[in-house]
């Protein structure tokens, strides 16, 4: 957490401030301790290069059996 947001924190769990505050101002410090977190990390892509990826060894096979695939052409048509 930003060291201005426990400077904050300790203010506000003394007596007096934390007399001082009601409900809905308590709530409505949540988003400023909230705004500052990403829980997804940060992604940097450079989309001026490719990926180095290598082809697969093997073509993936059908999950479909070869008769149900011929009999789903037949029906279309």
């Amino acid at each position: 957490m930003a060291p201005e947001l426990l400077d904050l924190l300790q203010v506000l769990a003394e007596p007096a401030w934390a007399s001082k505050l009601s409900e809905e101002d308590r709530r409505g410090l949540i988003a400023l301790f909230w705004s500052n977190v990403n829980p997804y990390g940060t992604f940097r892509l450079d989309m001026d290069s490719r990926l180095d990826l290598e082809l697969p060894l093997t073509v993936p096979r059908s999950r479909i059996p070869a008769d149900a695939a011929a009999r789903s052409r037949a029906e279309t048509r």
